[in-house]
C-alpha cells in the first residue's frame, strides 16, 4: 500500500505506520509505502494521524502513449471491484514528459472503465465525484503507470468533527503533524494561544488520549467495496478503542474573537473532546503562564495572507515579548509563512522545520523559554 501525506511529514507517518505494525516501510516524497493485510488497511485508515490517503495498488504497467493507457486500463477486470450499478471517480497524478495533463489522464481512465462495462454488460456505471462506490487513483511516473484503489474515500484530513468553519483553518493532518513533530504526546499542559476553530486543540486531545484520528469519520472508501469485511473492521475498531488512555494535564485554547471561540467549541463538542479542552475568551498578549510546571504552546498565528493584520511587525514582536516575559519554562512552537515577520519575534529559534500550509511554504519554529536565563540553565 501507499500512504500519501504532506511535505515534511513523511518521517512522522512512517513512524506511525511502524507503531501500528506495518512491514517493509519505505519513505518517499509526500508518501510512504508499506505492506500489511486487509485488517491493517482498515487500521491505517482509522488510526493514522498524518496520512491523507491510503492507496492499494492493484496493477502497474508501462505506458508510452494514450492508447496504451486506455487499453491496459480497459483490460483490468473491473467487475471484481465494483458493480455496474455503482459509481466511480478517478483522480490522477502525472510526472511525465509525454503525459502532461492529469485531468485528461483521469478522463481517459474513466472512459476505458465505463467502455468495458458497456461492452460486457450493455450498461455503464455512473461517475460520482463526491460519494462514489469506487475511487481509483492513477499515478504515472515517466512511463510507469500504477493503478490503485483509494481505500480512504474522502481525504483523511476530513476527520468529521469540523462542523463550524472559521477563516483560514489549518488542515487537520498538518495540525497533527506539527504536534507530533514538536514531540508533544500528552506529557504536559498544552496551550494554543490563537486557537481559531480549535483544530490544534482537537488533534492534541486525540494524541494525548490515543483516540483514533478518524473515529468520527462518516465513511471510508473501503466500506463500499464488494469484499468489505464489516466484522473484521469492528474488531479492528474495538481493539483501537481499548488503547485509549487517560490524560492528566490541561489543554487550553485562547482567542480574542467570541464568534470564533463559539465555533471552536462546536467543533470540540462534535469531536467528543469537551472533557479535555477548555476555551478562554482572552488576548494572549495579556496572559501569563500561571502554573509552576512545564508548558507546551503551539500555534498558527495570522500570516497577513488570508487573515490581515494592521501591523504585522508589531504583532510578531508582541508574540516574542509575551513569551519572553510571561512564559518561563515553556516550549513554544509556531508555524508561519510570513518569514519576514518572523524576524520581529526577537527570539532565536532552536529549530526550524520546512512545511507547507496549503500552497504556502512555511516554517515551523521552536522557541525554548528557560525558567531562568539560558546561561543559568546550561550551568
Amino acid at each position: 500500500m501507499v500512504a500519501k501525506t504532506l511535505y515534511g511529514l513523511e518521517e512522522i507517518l512512517a513512524q506511525e505506520l511502524r507503531q501500528l505494525g506495518a512491514s517493509n516501510i519505505e519513505i518517499g516524497v509526500r508518501n510512504v509505502s508499506f505492506e500489511g493485510d486487509t485488517g491493517f488497511m482498515y487500521k491505517a485508515n482509522l488510526c493514522c494521524r498524518t496520512a491523507i490517503k491510503i492507496l492499494k495498488p492493484i496493477t502497474a504497467f508501462n505506458v508510452f502513449k494514450e492508447e496504451d493507457l486506455y487499453q491496459k486500463v480497459y483490460n483490468i477486470n473491473w467487475q471484481q471491484y465494483m458493480d455496474v450499478k455503482g459509481s466511480l471517480a478517478v483522480d490522477a497524478t502525472v510526472f511525465s514528459d509525454y503525459f502532461k495533463h492529469s485531468q485528461y489522464i483521469a478522463l481517459k481512465t474513466k472512459d476505458a472503465i465505463v467502455d468495458r462495462f458497456r461492452d460486457i454488460e450493455g450498461e455503464r456505471p455512473n461517475v460520482d465525484l463526491d460519494h462514489p462506490t469506487l475511487r481509483i487513483n492513477i499515478h504515472i511516473d515517466r512511463n510507469i503507470c500504477t493503478v490503485s484503489l483509494d481505500s480512504s474515500g474522502q481525504s483523511l484530513h476530513k476527520r468529521g468533527y469540523k462542523v463550524a468553519n472559521t477563516l483560514a483553518p489549518i488542515n487537520e493532518v498538518l495540525a497533527a503533524g506539527m504536534i507530533l513533530k514538536a514531540g508533544w504526546t500528552g506529557q504536559s499542559d498544552f496551550i494554543d494561544p490563537m486557537c481559531g476553530g480549535g483544530t490544534l486543540l482537537a488533534e492534541a486531545a486525540m494524541i494525548a488520549c490515543n483516540i483514533p484520528a478518524n473515529l468520527n469519520k462518516e465513511e471510508f472508501g473501503f466500506e463500499t467495496w464488494p469484499d468489505f469485511d464489516v466484522d473484521l473492521y469492528e474488531l479492528i475498531e474495538n481493539a483501537a478503542l481499548k488503547k485509549i488512555k487517560e490524560f492528566h494535564f490541561k489543554i487550553v485554547g485562547y482567542d480574542t474573537d467570541a464568534v470564533t471561540l463559539k465555533k471552536a467549541n462546536e467543533n470540540i463538542v462534535a469531536a467528543n473532546l469537551s472533557e479535555f479542552v477548555t476555551l478562554e475568551h482572552c488576548d494572549f498578549f495579556e496572559t501569563e503562564k500561571g502554573r509552576d510546571r512545564q508548558l507546551f504552546l503551539i500555534f498558527n498565528p495570522p500570516y497577513d495572507e488570508r487573515i490581515s493584520i494592521d501591523n504585522v511587525e508589531r504583532f510578531y514582536a508582541n508574540i516574542g515579548n509575551t513569551l519572553k516575559r510571561n512564559y518561563p519554562d515553556s516550549q513554544a512552537w509556531m508555524i508561519t509563512s510570513n518569514l519576514e515577520a518572523l524576524k520581529y519575534v526577537g527570539l532565536r529559534p532552536s529549530k526550524k522545520i520546512k512545511l507547507f500550509n496549503g500552497k504556502l511554504e512555511s516554517k515551523l519554529v521552536q522557541y525554548e523559554m528557560y525558567p531562568g536565563s539560558k546561561k543559568a540553565k546550561k550551568q
